[in-house]
């Protein structure tokens, strides 16, 4: 009898867990154990240990986040507890119990600054408290575990929960018009993807620690977003480029969010989807 690898995914409910959920019935030859945030505190290092001890995975893929971008600004020590501290939790219990550890981050842990896609190496500087605790989340994850798998996206949007495609999508419905911004550039992500960028690692059987960046190819503004959504969606809706400066917002968002994905194209073969093309799927799903 083959005994099946374990795969733990933590923050089961949110868009890229569920998409995993979707995807594990394509991947046979793991077992999956899905864990939202009320079956596990990711930052109760007990909890988290408990956990480790009863399932004994292979591999853990932190999905959990605090991605509330806005309230992060207010409401800090929830922000650096869940994408800071517990990412080191679940790195250190990692280590212990020889788990191959995945963690997502994001474009967010950059400046925005740049005028070329961000290599996985290039200079951090977060611009928002989401933003700094996701870069806490990357730092204690090396230094608890200096075998863990990072992976940075963007824009990540899929049939779950609630992101920009669903966002518009009830906008249009409701409204004859709406403005969207023009003057932020960078790669959308349909989790869909990314959910089989991930498996695709795990499965490949090889392990190459470090830094890695998953978007799908191009680069747009979400102006551009927004109206490939409308013409996809067949709306009548009018869309409006504004600035920035048109829309404030308590946390800055980065200008430029393009990531370089070369890193994972050269040591898994992964690469990535045209964007346009990832939309299409998502709003078949829809």
């Amino acid at each position: 009898m083959v005994v099946k690898q374990k795969i733990l995914v933590t923050g089961a409910n949110g868009q890229l867990g569920k998409e995993l959920q979707e995807l594990s019935d394509e991947f046979l030859v793991f077992d999956f154990i899905f864990l939202s945030r009320e079956e596990l505190s990711i930052h109760d290092a007990e909890s988290v240990k408990q956990a480790f001890k009863k399932y004994a995975p292979q591999y853990c893929i932190n999905c959990a986040a605090y991605t509330a971008v806005d309230k992060a600004e207010t409401d800090q020590e929830n922000a650096f507890l869940i994408n800071g501290e517990a990412t080191g939790v679940l790195a250190s219990a990692c280590k212990e119990y020889n788990t191959r550890f995945i963690h997502i981050s994001t474009d967010y842990v950059f400046d925005g600054k740049a005028t070329a896609p961000y290599k996985t190496d290039a200079a951090t500087n977060p611009q928002s408290i989401y933003g700094e605790s996701k870069l806490l989340g990357e730092q204690k994850a090396i230094a608890c575990n200096d075998q863990t798998v990072i992976i940075r996206t963007s824009w990540v949007y899929s049939a779950f929960g609630k992101n920009f495609v669903k966002t518009m999508l009830r906008l249009m419905s409701e409204k004859t018009e709406i403005n969207v911004v023009n003057d932020q550039v960078g790669s959308p992500t349909y989790a869909a993807d990314l959910a089989k960028a991930i498996l695709s690692i795990v499965s490949s059987g090889n392990w190459y620690p470090g830094i890695y960046h998953f978007s799908n190819k191009g680069v747009i503004s979400w102006y551009d977003f927004a109206v490939a959504i409308k013409e996809l969606s067949g709306s009548h809706c009018t869309v409006n480029p504004i600035p920035s400066s048109a829309y404030p917002t308590p946390a800055r968002r980065p200008f430029y969010s393009v990531m370089d994905t070369s890193r994972i194209v050269e040591v898994y073969g992964i690469e990535p989807e045209d964007w346009k093309s990832s939309l299409v799927k998502c709003l078949k799903r829809l």
